[in-house]
């Protein structure tokens, strides 16, 4: 398939898979118990107060009514405004998208930089002690419950030794150096837990890989050659090794969108998370709505540009 094809293919499937979680969110925040209106209003409003705040909001309207008048203004750019807030929701995420935007970029940073060298250790010790260490750490990795790791490190390292900040992204008064290290202090824990919770799976996949590549006959030719056994690895094995953890890269950039709203309510971490798990306590449908439509859009986007990517590099999956 022509790269211009496969390009077309990848983006049109990524935009049904946009338009399907903006149709699944829509619903499913109407979906929850209790009344907006209420909460915006108070417990002191009248039946009158309740209609005029419905008819405000749209929310008199019938269901499907609704649902298009607001893809309509979604494909206009326009996320409404937050019940609670009054702010244009757009203006609300901004202010948090940046901190959840440090998290997962520093998350997946630091797994790619711890992955590569355990993965490589493992695969060419493979069967010694050290890679038994790596295969079981890995499992019990897999299995670890991102809320239950985040208490346990918030519990340890924040509550009871004092090393962390047990909340929040940056000590207020600060400015200059100061500041940037208060952020960096307040980041290790929520960045860490994010961590742990996904680097199992990138180095079992890239020890697996890295295995199968050794054996192939390119690095034999390379040995006969005369190459010394570390070019071997990490210029010609390690190489076509890296592709299948491109794509894997990509589908941890949703676990760790998904492991942020978690991490970030665990730590009040001032993020797009926090945000979501705000707005549900508060029934702030567009808020709610909105963060989602920017996660769900984030995932794409990362998992299209992961595709284009694979493609350029292994021209085979374009077939």
């Amino acid at each position: 398939m022509h790269l211009t094809g496969y390009f077309l293919q990848r983006l049109i499937r990524g935009l049904v898979t946009f338009w399907f979680a903006v149709t699944v969110t829509f619903f499913l925040v109407r979906l929850l118990p209790g009344d907006p209106v209420l909460a915006v209003a108070g417990p002191g409003m009248t039946e009158e107060i309740r209609q005029t705040q419905l008819e405000l909001y749209g929310l008199d309207r019938p269901l499907a009514v609704q649902y298009f008048a607001y893809l309509r203004e979604l494909v206009q750019g326009n996320l409404g405004v937050s019940f609670l807030r009054s702010q244009p929701v757009s203006q609300v995420l901004m202010e948090r998208l940046p901190w959840t935007l440090l998290l997962t970029g520093s998350a997946l940073l630091l797994t790619v930089i711890l992955g590569v060298p355990l993965g490589v250790l493992a695969a060419t010790r493979a069967r010694g002690w050290v890679d038994q260490v790596v295969q079981i750490t890995g499992v019990v990795g897999q299995s670890l419950f991102v809320p239950s790791l985040g208490i346990l490190l918030l519990y340890t390292l924040g509550l009871m030794l004092g090393w962390f900040p047990i909340g929040g992204a940056v000590k207020s008064g600060l400015t200059g150096v100061s500041y940037y290290l208060s952020v960096v202090h307040h980041l290790i824990l929520p960045s860490f837990t994010l961590v742990l919770a996904q680097l199992a799976s990138y180095v079992l996949t890239l020890r697996a890989t890295l295995i199968e590549a050794l054996g192939e006959e390119y690095c034999d030719l390379a040995r006969a050659k005369g190459t010394r056994e570390n070019k071997v690895i990490w210029k010609h094995a390690l190489r076509n090794a890296l592709l299948p953890t491109t794509t894997l890269i990509g589908l941890q950039i949703g676990f760790l969108v998904g492991g942020a709203v978690l991490t970030e309510t665990i730590y009040a971490y001032p993020g797009v998370g926090r945000a979501i798990y705000e707005a549900v306590g508060q029934l702030d449908f567009p808020v709610l709505q909105g963060a989602f439509v920017l996660l769900a859009a984030t995932v794409v986007i990362a998992n299209l540009l992961t595709d284009i990517a694979y493609g350029l590099l292994d021209p085979r999956v374009r077939a």
